[in-house]
Protein backbone atom coordinates (compact mmCIF):
# COMPACT_ATOMS: atom_id res chain seq x y z
CA UNK A 1 0.00 0.00 0.00
CA UNK A 2 3.06 2.26 0.83
CA UNK A 3 4.22 2.45 -2.68
CA UNK A 4 0.64 3.19 -4.68
CA UNK A 5 0.51 5.97 -1.95
CA UNK A 6 3.76 7.19 -2.50
CA UNK A 7 3.59 7.19 -6.40
CA UNK A 8 -0.02 8.19 -6.69
CA UNK A 9 0.33 11.83 -8.02
CA UNK A 10 2.99 10.46 -10.48
CA UNK A 11 0.87 7.95 -11.84
CA UNK A 12 -1.97 10.55 -11.87
CA UNK A 13 -0.49 13.25 -13.80
CA UNK A 14 1.42 10.58 -16.06
CA UNK A 15 -2.53 9.42 -17.37
CA UNK A 16 -3.45 12.95 -17.49
CA UNK A 17 -0.61 13.93 -19.80
CA UNK A 18 -1.33 10.75 -21.69
CA UNK A 19 -4.88 11.83 -22.33
CA UNK A 20 -4.07 15.34 -23.05
CA UNK A 21 -1.52 14.26 -25.63
CA UNK A 22 -4.16 12.38 -27.32
CA UNK A 23 -6.73 14.10 -27.09
CA UNK A 24 -5.62 17.71 -27.56
CA UNK A 25 -3.23 19.19 -29.84
CA UNK A 26 -0.65 20.24 -26.91
CA UNK A 27 2.79 21.99 -28.21
CA UNK A 28 5.99 20.31 -28.69
CA UNK A 29 7.98 22.29 -25.71
CA UNK A 30 11.43 21.51 -27.08
CA UNK A 31 10.36 22.87 -30.39
CA UNK A 32 9.52 26.46 -28.63
CA UNK A 33 12.74 25.72 -26.28
CA UNK A 34 14.75 25.15 -29.61
CA UNK A 35 13.33 28.74 -30.91
CA UNK A 36 13.75 30.52 -27.62
CA UNK A 37 17.26 30.01 -27.35
CA UNK A 38 17.72 30.78 -31.33
CA UNK A 39 16.34 34.39 -30.64
CA UNK A 40 18.33 34.50 -27.55
CA UNK A 41 21.35 33.65 -29.24
CA UNK A 42 20.84 36.01 -32.18
CA UNK A 43 19.98 38.50 -29.76
CA UNK A 44 22.70 38.55 -27.79
CA UNK A 45 25.28 38.68 -31.03
CA UNK A 46 23.27 41.41 -32.51
CA UNK A 47 23.65 44.07 -29.47
CA UNK A 48 26.94 42.46 -27.60
CA UNK A 49 29.50 44.88 -26.78
CA UNK A 50 32.75 44.65 -29.05
CA UNK A 51 35.99 43.83 -27.30
CA UNK A 52 38.83 46.05 -27.48
CA UNK A 53 42.08 45.44 -27.76
CA UNK A 54 43.71 44.87 -24.66
CA UNK A 55 40.74 43.84 -22.29
CA UNK A 56 40.85 40.60 -20.79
Amino acid sequence: MGIIRSYFSFITGTVFGVYLAQNYEVPNIRKLADSALLTAKEYEEKYRKSKKIGDD
